[in-house]
């Protein structure tokens, strides 16, 4: 792929406003040197505005979703895609989050411009695990594990009943959920059914990717490593 379009592709401006920055000097090597939209240089060896290229398409982030920040791209509030590089929003593929987290959730968070692999990692078939820490207004009964594990428990509203869940109790209103589905405000839901409420609630896994040192707000790229560790099982602590 020719130059002009590579980087047009990675939202940094039409193809005019790139070719204006190669006639400006602003696309470089990492010594420095000027490049020319006809040079064939590594994706890695680019830099603009002597910042490094953004990664090309086939990307994976992971962002720690703070809260009152919406998944949606039209949402007259926050939305999660202003915590980005503007040009992140016209990438061509263009940048999706991969499943979703609501308004009042926090957490990880990915996105992909890569369709098959967001897919993969939300398919059914895939058994992803999600897991979430919440905090509740009632203490738990003692009885929840086994109902939420036993592959048997019905959603108001639902036909189907939910996959078994594992969960693990942190404090008496405390607890850590692995799902391997991800139904609407299931969490949430889950914990309705036994007549208690999330009052906060964070998700701090996909698979075997954890958010690691990410404040709210921050975001990354992931490695090629670290995208095979979201088909792990989960590691937490």
């Amino acid at each position: 792929m020719k130059l002009v379009k590579l980087i047009a592709n990675l939202g940094y401006g039409s193809r005019k406003d790139v070719a204006l920055m190669f006639r400006e000097g602003r696309i470089t090597d990492p010594d420095g040197e000027v490049l020319y939209a006809d040079d064939k240089v590594p994706h890695e060896h680019i830099r603009v505005d002597d910042e490094p290229l953004d990664p090309p398409a086939g990307l994976l982030l992971v962002m720690n979703k703070p809260l009152g920040a919406t998944c949606s791209r039209k949402d007259q509030g926050r939305v999660v895609y202003d915590l980005l590089p503007p040009r992140y929003r016209v990438r061509d593929p263009a940048l999706s989050t991969v499943g979703r987290l609501d308004r009042d959730t926090s957490g990880l968070l990915l996105f992909t411009d890569d369709g098959a692999l967001l897919h993969r990692i939300i398919s059914p078939k895939a058994q992803v695990a999600k897991v979430y820490e919440a905090t509740l207004a009632h203490d738990l009964r003692g009885d929840e594990a086994a109902l939420f594990a036993s592959g048997t428990m019905m959603l108001e509203s639902e036909t189907d009943p939910l996959e078994p869940a594992v969960l693990q109790v942190l404090a008496p209103r405390r607890a850590r959920l692995t799902l391997t589905e991800g139904r609407y405000h299931q969490v949430r839901r889950m914990f309705a059914a036994v007549g208690n409420h999330v009052e906060t609630l964070t998700r701090v896994a996909v698979g075997g990717l954890t958010l690691g040192d990410l404040a709210p707000g921050e975001w990354r790229a992931l490695s090629a490593h670290e995208i095979s560790r979201v088909f792990d099982a989960p590691a937490v602590d």
